[in-house]
């Protein structure tokens, strides 16, 4: 089970976006994810009249190392760590360590 999943809200802990925030777009691997508006990049892009593609310059988000993203907790407003929790009826929820709640998929 994935601490980081596709559709959730993340800080950027550490490197050149710290700070900001994103929603998960692709989970690339095991150990990178695709986060809006972050580590973007300018790609030249050339014409494809097949596909109907303009060419020049596009701004496309690359990926980065989930070590250097955390889970936005609603409730403190901050960044933090997640854990794992088995509930009575045996399933298996993610959690946020500061205060336990579960998180909100």
């Amino acid at each position: 089970m994935e601490k980081i999943r596709k559709g959730d809200d993340v800080v950027v802990i550490t490197g050149k976006d710290k700070g900001k925030r994103g929603t998960v777009l692709v989970r690339v691997d095991a150990e990178r994810v695709i986060v809006e508006g972050v580590n973007r990049a300018k790609k030249h892009v050339k014409p494809n009249p097949v596909k109907g593609e303009v060419g020049g310059i596009v701004d496309k988000d690359m990926p980065i190392h989930i070590s250097n993203v955390a889970l936005f907790n609603p409730a403190t407003q901050k960044a933090d760590r997640v854990g794992f929790k088995v509930l009575d009826d045996g399933r298996k929820v993610r959690v946020f360590r500061s205060n336990g709640e579960q998180v909100k998929a």
